[in-house]
């Protein structure tokens, strides 16, 4: 699936800089003029990223992008502005939980960069939350595996480290374990025509 980023800034003249910036880049690239625009466009769309300037009409960025968390918190969102100061940037990092702030004008090899790395980020985070949830799953079977045959999961090992069978455990119970957790293969007849 292709990622889709987010730019919104007021000015068009920096959308198309941006929009160009990224042409070479495998993303679909949307922009919007307003944050009203862009919370329409995230109401349609699966958003990935988002990059929004700082001083807007009606609504600050950071004010954008705290709606942007609450409502989208797996949006990755970066800043953009032309009136840096250190209470900009504190603001925007307890109430949008940005991911990166930048002045303008700013190095576009430093925004694609940073922009590829937390695109990268968000699909790690994604991958461990998927596989957290496989893990989960199968400790649920292994403990519905413990509770209906007592022991099955004690793995005992002799000094060469062999795993040790029970030889109490009968042959039948063995086989009736085995079918009910096993995943079925199918049997074809092998025929011939003559």
């Amino acid at each position: 699936m292709i990622p889709k980023i987010l730019i919104v800034d007021d000015e068009s003249s920096v959308l198309e800089v941006l929009q160009d910036a990224f042409s070479k880049e495998p993303y679909e690239v949307i922009c919007a003029e307003s944050a009203a625009e862009a919370l329409d466009i995230m109401s349609m769309k699966q958003i990935d990223l988002v990059i929004s300037d700082e001083q807007m009409p009606g609504i600050t960025g950071t004010e954008f992008l705290a709606q942007v968390r609450k409502k989208y918190p797996n949006t990755t969102r970066i800043i953009l502005t032309g009136h840096a100061n250190l209470e900009t940037a504190i603001n925007s990092i307890n109430e949008a939980e940005i991911y990166r702030f930048f002045t303008k004008p700013c190095n576009i090899l430093d925004l694609v960069v940073t922009v590829r790395l937390a695109l990268r980020n968000k699909e790690l985070k994604e991958e461990v939350r998927r596989l957290n949830e496989i893990t989960t799953h199968q400790s649920l079977v292994i403990e519905e595996m413990e509770n209906l045959y007592p022991g099955i999961t004690r793995v005992r090992r002799n000094a060469e480290g062999d795993v040790i069978i029970h030889e109490e455990v009968e042959d039948e119970l063995w086989e009736t374990i085995i079918s009910e957790w096993a995943v079925p293969v199918q049997q074809t007849e092998n025929t011939s025509e003559i």
